[in-house]
């Protein structure tokens, strides 16, 4: 078996030609795992449409309503930063479907990977930064809810703070965020709660993968997760546009391979999503994010006759294997 990837593709929809949004980016990151051959016609899961009770189970349902019916302010869109549309409702929805169908895989053979995800600066009730609804933490209310884990740990390394994911879980022992991110960095008012691990401007990869082994360990015999998800953002890049963190694609490598491997020991299921990358050329960051999946499948084939779950603790959100 390979390692289960998720893909669907409304995430790259018609979009304004210079928007500072890489929206190319999911097609564009398939098209080069499908190169690679990690992406394959039987190891990618599409997702379906997504339940608006469970969206509603994390985020207000009058702010759900809203946005679905093209409702905001232009306030509250101007926050978000992308432009209201029919096509913005639909790849938004399936890319939280996507990250809910992640978790499922990643529960029935211990490590999956979306193509998409990682919209941490969405609060309960409005979106900022990109970022419309948390699929973070949409999910981890959902594997809680349903008991499919009884602590869920985020492991957030998007250079940005997921001051929005803080938010949701301030006060909830069941699901505990960790952001490894730019101290001085957007979003300028960073949120306190929740684990909070400052990255240096001007990080090089060392330094970084340093602080991250200083802490991960430490992290997980603590609190004991038994589900995690990771934020894998590629905006710690040296080249990218908002980063202010000078890892090298050797960097990110290391990073995801390290971690990826630590989760893999400890036996905890894992679902990974791909968090922020900015650059103006959009195969670029596509191929960036990928090296998430290039270490997530060099972790799969080392420890893939190991990763046996049960199949009763699977999600009711379900998907089926499909080609693109």
């Amino acid at each position: 078996m390979q390692l289960p990837l998720v893909f669907h593709s409304h995430y790259s929809i018609p979009f304004p030609e210079r928007h500072r949004f890489p929206m190319a980016k999911f097609r564009l990151l398939a098209e080069h795992l499908r190169t690679t051959g990690i992406l394959t016609d039987e190891n990618v899961y599409e997702p379906g449409p997504l339940s608006l009770s469970v969206l509603m189970n994390a985020h207000d349902p009058a702010y759900v309503q809203r946005f679905i019916r093209g409702q905001l302010t232009q306030q509250e869109e101007k926050d978000i930063g992308l432009p209201w549309s029919e096509w913005l409702v639909e790849r938004t929805l399936r890319a939280v479907s996507g990250t809910l169908l992640t978790a499922q895989l990643a529960l029935e053979h211990g490590l999956a990977c979306h193509l998409a995800g990682g919209t941490h600066h969405a609060f309960p009730d409005r979106g900022a930064g990109f970022c419309i609804f948390n699929d973070l933490a949409v999910t981890a209310v959902e594997l809680v809810r349903s008991d499919k884990a009884s602590k869920v740990m985020i492991v957030d390394c998007d250079v940005h703070q997921g001051d929005g994911t803080v938010a949701f879980f301030e006060h909830n022992p069941a699901i505990i965020p960790v952001s490894f991110h730019c101290e001085d960095n957007y979003p300028m008012e960073k949120q306190s709660g929740g684990i909070n691990i400052p990255i240096p401007k001007g990080c090089d990869d060392d330094a970084y993968l340093e602080i991250v082994k200083q802490n991960l360990p430490t992290l997980l015999e603590t609190h004991r997760p038994d589900f995690v998800l990771y934020d894998a953002g590629a905006d710690v890049h040296q080249d990218d546009r908002l980063g202010h963190v000078m890892l090298t694609d050797a960097g990110i490598l290391a990073r995801d391979h390290y971690i990826l491997t630590s989760l893999m020991q400890a036996n905890i299921s894992t679902a990974c999503v791909i968090g922020g990358g900015y650059d103006h050329d959009h195969a670029k960051v596509a191929r960036r994010h990928g090296l998430l999946h290039q270490a997530a499948n060099q972790v799969w084939q080392q420890f893939k006759h190991d990763n046996k779950k049960t199949p009763e603790k699977v999600l009711t959100h379900s998907g089926e294997p499909k080609g693109l």
